[in-house]
């Protein structure tokens, strides 16, 4: 492309009206609005978007990695004519504004939350490998309908997060040569220059990891910016890393220092800096001309989407049944049976051979385009389907991905694929090891993607590995965290209406599964089927239907119930067992149901959880016990650590009868 003064003054204006925005909330960073502004530039202007359709699926995607410069983006999609007034702007960074601190994905236009560093490097992996994936199961010869690049504005800061590094890693490996970075290398951070950090050799970092490395020595050079992206839009089998050296707070009296980063530049600042640009025009004030050119990129942009949709037309008569599959994909239309597509559980089964068995009805007889993997435990947790031979570069069609031991980046790499579109993702390690990715999960419940976590090894039952392999305290973290639902199913066919459950919705679930075999409720099946799509429920009422007491669990630990329910019966003592496979589910019910499972008036309660006890008081009340496991585990025999932490039928039924019998 060719740039002239209209399209420096356009960079101008984004710079101008960043300053305007964060001297005007008295909050923000103004250094990298004014070092990136040129490579956000050239990214928009090289993009397919429809201002007018933010979510148009056959559009290209962007993030901004380094979230803190949301005013330059606000700045931009402003003037690119999304639905963010100057009134906007002026309204950054406070409540109920469309313009918050960090990006997130209720303002038009933005296409990932990103706040963490790092986080959205790793996100725009998982969206590049969502358009590989789709695009080698819907293209056709002539009908190129997947064709996304995935646009990412990266600073140092970001790359040097862990994450940052997983990323790159699995990306390089994957060759996504959909996925283009553009680093903006300003040489500092917020306390201190880079060099005092980090002497990290960026091109040779990159190249190791595969990727197609590039630099452009001026960050004001737009023609050099440019031919730098096309060729990363010319290249075939790597991604590509575009290092645009620039200078923080570039025109102001702060520039290439790193007090730039996070300073408010005073109205005299932002004056002395925009007379350094050349900049006439008033505070929040824009050239009509610019205006004028950014609408010639808008009306670029819709050609784009009708060029797109006229493809689609013709490739639905050419291809109507992978038209149609992609639509429902993308519509959220495909809902998953449980029933109809039972799988043949035994007597005894673990929860951990259940998913895998739901997972391969799911992939070999739902609509469903679902695929996920593994930091490198599948083989363990069984979460992979069998008939799959991996999704690599040569087979991007394929479901099972190979993470390897990148916890954190696969977390990030499914938000990516969630906001993607047209897919569902799961992604598995243990339950311990879920505290790699717990920033990533806690993004996802962020921005309520429908990602799908499934952790195994739920418990201290897991004894040789030790404590630093036994969860006991990840289930109450997870479930203290909003739009996130959890489930510790009890059996086989609470894992299967689990599964189900989160098949049929658009939220963030999170199953914890064991590896022990535990007996299948199907003498129960009906209260199993109705309850826990409600989070807890009724499993088994007193025998004369008169519960002076309700014992509650989740897990291994309701069979465990059932036997002291069982065995209290014995001696005239008649409770009702409670299952709570999900506190969310249970807790978003009308408050007659709660009551109806947990009556007020029962108030000897006892609840069993190979886990801390501290989120059951919400169920058992000041009068109940909660039977858990308050401190780290041990290394052992799993079942002579269970019988040593108290999980057994005698402990049960003796802590019952010594708190409520007295």
């Amino acid at each position: 492309m060719s740039y002239s003064a209209i399209d420096h003054l356009a960079v101008n204006t984004i710079r101008a009206l960043s300053m305007d925005t964060i001297t005007h909330a008295k909050s923000g960073h103004t250094g990298v609005t004014l070092s990136a502004a040129p490579l956000l530039y050239v990214i928009y202007k090289n993009m397919h978007v429809d201002t007018t359709d933010p979510h148009w699926f056959g559009r290209d995607r962007f993030v901004l990695s380094g979230g803190h410069g949301s005013a330059m983006l606000y700045s931009l999609l402003h003037l690119m004519g999304y639905d963010l007034s100057i009134d906007d702007l002026k309204h950054f960074r406070t409540l109920d504004s469309k313009t918050p601190g960090h990006p997130e994905i209720t303002t038009p236009g933005v296409d990932a939350a990103t706040g963490p560093l790092g986080q959205g490097f790793a996100t725009a992996v998982g969206m590049a490998m969502a358009a590989k994936h789709l695009a080698a199961i819907y293209n056709r010869p002539g009908y190129p309908v997947i064709d996304n690049r995935i646009y990412v504005e990266a600073g140092d800061g970001d790359l040097m997060e862990g994450i940052s590094h997983e990323a790159a890693s699995l990306a390089g490996h994957l060759r996504l040569n959909n996925l283009i970075v553009l680093l903006d290398s300003n040489r500092n951070t917020m306390d201190s220059l880079l060099s005092d950090e980090s002497n990290d050799n960026v091109a040779e970092r990159f190249k190791a990891y595969g990727w197609n490395y590039l630099v452009v020595e001026d960050g004001n050079d737009l023609e050099a910016i440019d031919v730098a992206v096309q060729i990363a839009k010319d290249e075939q089998t790597r991604p590509t890393l575009i290092e645009v050296k620039t200078t923080l707070g570039y025109a102001s009296p702060l520039a290439d220092s790193h007090k730039a980063h996070g300073t408010v530049l005073t109205a005299e600042q932002v004056q002395a800096t925009k007379a350094n640009l050349n900049y006439q025009a008033a505070p929040f004030a824009v050239p009509e001309e610019v205006y004028a050119h950014f609408q010639q990129l808008r009306q670029r942009g819709q050609a784009a989407h009708k060029a797109w949709d006229d493809l689609m037309t013709q490739y639905a008569k050419s291809f109507p049944q992978e038209a149609q599959s992609l639509q429902a994909n993308l519509t959220h239309a495909v809902k998953f049976d449980a029933t109809k597509l039972a799988p043949d559980f035994a007597e005894n089964e673990a929860t951990r051979d259940a998913i895998h068995q739901l997972l391969q009805v799911t992939a070999e007889q739902s609509e469903l385009n679902l695929w996920g993997g593994s930091a490198d435990l599948g083989s363990s947790d069984k979460t992979y389907l069998d008939a799959d031979k991996g999704f690599q570069p040569d087979r991007y069609d394929q479901k099972n991905i190979a993470f390897g031991i990148r916890e954190f980046a696969e977390g990030a790499a499914l938000n990516g694929i969630a906001l993607y579109g047209g897919s569902r993702a799961y992604g598995n390690t243990f339950l311990i090891f879920s505290e790699y990715m717990r920033s990533a999960i806690r993004s996802a419940a962020l921005m309520d993607l429908p990602t799908l976590y499934l952790f195994g090894h739920d418990s201290i039952s897991l004894g040789p590995d030790g404590p630093t392999h036994q969860p006991i305290e990840q289930l109450a973290g997870f479930r203290a965290m909003p739009n996130l639902t959890v489930f510790r199913p009890a059996d086989a066919l609470e894992t299967m209406y689990a599964w189900e459950t989160a098949l049929n919705q658009q939220h963030p679930v999170l199953m914890a599964l064991g590896r022990q075999k535990l007996p299948t409720l199907f003498k129960y099946q009906d209260a199993v089927k109705q309850g826990v799509p409600k989070g807890g429920y009724i499993l088994s009422e007193a025998a004369n239907n008169e519960p002076s007491g309700i014992l509650m669990g989740t897990g291994s630990e309701v069979t465990l119930l059932l036997a002291a329910q069982a065995q209290l019966a014995t001696d005239n003592i008649f409770v009702r067992v409670v299952s709570m496979p999900s506190f969310e589910l249970f807790k978003a019910q009308p408050q007659a149901y709660r009551d109806e499972v947990l009556p007020p008036v029962l108030r000897q309660r006892l609840s069993v959880e190979m886990a801390t006890t501290d989120d059951w008081a919400q169920f058992v009340g000041l009068d109940g016990v909660s039977i858990g496991i308050d401190h780290f585990g041990a290394s052992g025999n799993g079942d002579d650590l269970i019988k040593r932490s108290g999980f057994t039928v005698e402990n049960i039924v003796g802590q019952y009868k010594q708190n409520f019998l007295k």
